[in-house]
């Protein structure tokens, strides 16, 4: 059984509350889990220290047993210093679409059309 420590949303409408949970990969989102590891809490402050609470032992013996934490919760467990996550770069990302491109070189050409016609 291939195991996911993950989120699990809680709260009402607009205002999102996560338990950190481990679940069964197949499982839904707000599904059936084997056990809740923590919790975050969007709506409170970045420097907040009740914004994300972790029980780091049981997540500790999870991953030791094989869990895969997903992106948003192992950027958590970086930053409580229990798991490693390595920065990602994605240089295609910050380019600007295929038709702003387009757009752009015809507003090049169009300033290089007037420069060449007031040189004459």
């Amino acid at each position: 059984m291939a195991l996911k420590i993950r989120l699990a949303r809680g709260g009402s409408k607009k205002r999102p509350y996560y338990h950190v949970v481990l679940a069964d990969a197949r499982s839904p989102r707000d599904g059936r889990f084997l056990e809740t590891l923590g919790s975050w809490n969007p709506m409170l402050a970045k420097d907040d220290a009740k914004r994300v609470e972790l029980n780091a032992d049981r997540i500790k013996h999870w991953l030791d047993n094989g869990a895969q934490p997903t992106d948003r919760v192992l950027r958590f467990l970086a930053e409580a210093g229990i798991a490693t996550r390595e920065a990602k770069n994605n240089p295609e990302k910050a380019k600007p679409g295929k038709r702003a491109q387009e757009r752009a070189a015809e507003k090049a050409q169009k300033a290089a059309d007037a420069a060449a016609a007031s040189a004459e």
